[in-house]
């Protein structure tokens, strides 16, 4: 019988303030990238945004800026963070 769901542990730690925040938010800066990558390939080719793009990145940017005030109150409190991220796959 074919797997229609599969889980990934892709973060699982605890880490410090300065560490979260550069995995954190490495990971949003390349989640940002590939949606300016796609809007730009989709007005290079079709000349017309990419509906789907346009409407993530300003989410994506919105979460940054989340993250980063939450890292900022984690680290005066000297605090650190603990990190969990599980990816979740479906077939469809």
């Amino acid at each position: 019988m074919e797997t229609k769901k599969q889980e990934v542990c892709l973060i699982d730690g605890i880490f410090s303030t300065e560490d979260a925040k550069e995995l954190l938010l490495n990971l949003l800066d390349k989640k940002i990238q590939f949606h300016q990558m796609k809007n730009f390939s989709s007005k290079e080719r079709f000349g017309v945004d990419d509906k789907i793009a346009t409407h993530r990145i300003p989410m994506l940017v919105e979460s940054k800026t989340e993250l980063e005030r939450f890292i900022a109150i984690a680290k005066s409190e000297n605090k650190k963070l603990k990190v969990n991220s599980i990816i979740s796959l479906e077939l469809e």
